[in-house]
């Protein structure tokens, strides 16, 4: 599977197995980035299995975008994720850079 945006299934939870598959990455690359991402904390069944949420899965694929399609390091993504994390929803990074530069024409 190509690694990209795939719509996510509408379930409360998911089985790191489901994750797996849905995403196309091997579950140890999934159980790797859980020690990297600290935003990615799956609860855990009786018997100790993961159940990733909703937005966990939508973090996840972000993470492999970042790593996959835009060839970010992970201390990259860390980086980005955190730096775009307050952000409002309804402006992108894009939108941002482009007002900065905006702005940095208006001082020069």
């Amino acid at each position: 599977m190509e690694h990209g945006i795939v719509s996510i299934p509408d379930k409360l939870y998911f089985k790191i197995g489901e994750v797996s598959e849905l995403l196309g990455i091997p579950t140890y690359v999934l159980r790797f980035w859980e020690t990297e991402f600290k935003r990615i904390k799956p609860k855990r069944t009786a018997s100790g299995q993961r159940l990733y949420r909703r937005n966990d899965v939508e973090l996840l694929q972000k993470i492999q975008y970042l790593l996959y399609k835009k060839r970010f390091t992970i201390p990259g993504a860390k980086r980005y994720l955190i730096d775009t994390k307050n952000l409002p929803k309804d402006i992108s990074p894009q939108e941002i850079l482009e007002e900065l530069k905006a702005i940095r024409a208006l001082l020069d």
